[in-house]
């Protein structure tokens, strides 16, 4: 979890500093990162235990198992073939547009089991939106802004529909710290859908060119919105998938995979098309998509509303794509799901297919 660093930065102080790497490590990473000039001039440390650095595609492992595996690659492509290896996408580090001394020194602050924190949040040429819906998410939403703004260079849209447990006052305090957090506040609690179609409504009107979507709970890992802005750079839609290699769930019973799975597998047979989480919450979508909508006809709005943009984006011929994520149970705070959401679901599918 990203809230660990304090902890591990305390942890970090009584830690010897490590002594110079052996050669192989450091041939590995002067293969990748090169210039050789740039690791001459470096404080060298040691990498951590399980460290490897991969440059091209024959270097992949055909599995990565169970472990402290940490990669360091030069691109989102190589991190995503890595993740349908098995390998966890908070432990790969992607070069992107960094120099090799500044990931050099990331890489050596690592610790097990906790996510690596990039020298910097990642850079992409769109200007994009992070629209967080609350509801009774006090607990999480400073922690979770930190996070997103730790990984990705965004701004983010509080959507709060009057939490009565003063998420909406939290959320001015913050605004008023960073410009680069907004608020929009509702009146009462509408549902999923709406606060989302109010959020793509000022995404527009405002000019920004990716809008993501996610939760405020940790269930999805801020470590992979740079993941979901690359991939944005060949597909309109991108979905967060559970259900594709290398994705996964953690932390649900099993009557819960039932019920998710059996989901996705009624809504692929009903409409056809080849994705395998129609339900996500996690996603990227362009502007130029969300334009195309008609956001006064969408007729759902509890976790079926995925479903109905899924099909609407589909019908308008936009290219998906899905990425494997993995999606933790919530750590603080109450799940929203129901039985009234879950019949929405059932009724939606067919209604969606028979009007066409």
């Amino acid at each position: 979890m990203v809230g660990k660093e304090s902890s591990s930065a305390r942890r970090l102080e009584g830690r010897a500093k490590g002594s110079p790497g052996d050669e192989g490590s450091r041939g590995r990473l002067r293969q990748l990162l090169t210039p050789e000039s740039e690791l001459r001039n470096s404080s060298w440390q040691a990498p951590p235990a399980g460290f490897q650095a991969i440059s091209e595609e024959s270097q992949l492992p055909r599995r990565v198992g169970a472990g402290d595996h940490l990669f360091l690659v030069p691109s989102f492509e190589l991190a995503e073939a890595l993740i349908a290896r098995g390998a966890d996408s908070a432990r790969i580090a992607v070069r992107h547009e960094e120099g090799a001394e500044d990931w050099i020194q990331a890489l050596t602050k690592s610790l097990p089991g906790d996510p690596l924190i990039p020298p910097r949040p990642f850079r992409f040429p769109w200007r994009s939106l992070v629209i967080l819906p609350t509801y009774n998410e006090r607990e999480n939403l400073e922690q979770m802004t930190q996070a997103i703004f730790r990984y990705l260079e965004t701004e983010i849209l509080v959507v709060d529909d009057n939490s009565p447990d003063g998420t909406g006052g939290l959320a001015d305090q913050l605004a008023a710290k960073d410009k680069r957090v907004r608020v929009l506040h509702r009146t009462r609690k509408e549902g999923l859908g709406k606060a989302y179609l109010a959020g793509f409504r000022l995404a527009l009107e405002e000019g920004y060119e990716r809008i993501f979507e996610t939760d405020c709970d940790f269930s999805h890992a801020p470590w992979d919105l740079p993941r979901l802005m690359a991939a944005s750079e060949t597909a309109e839609l991108v979905i967060g998938s559970r259900y594709v290699r290398g994705g996964s769930t953690v932390g649900w019973a099993l009557p819960r995979v039932m019920l998710s799975r059996g989901a996705n597998l009624y809504t692929r047979s009903w409409l056809g098309f080849k994705v395998h989480d129609w339900t996500a919450g996690f996603r990227c979508y362009h502007a130029s998509l969300l334009k195309k909508l008609d956001f006064d006809r969408v007729a759902a709005n509890g976790y079926s509303f995925q479903i109905e943009m899924t099909w609407k984006s589909l019908r308008l011929g936009a290219k998906v794509r899905e990425i494997p994520t993995r999606f933790v149970d919530r750590n603080l705070g109450k799940s929203k799901m129901n039985k009234k959401i879950a019949l929405e679901a059932i009724r939606i599918v067919p209604w969606l297919r028979l009007k066409g």
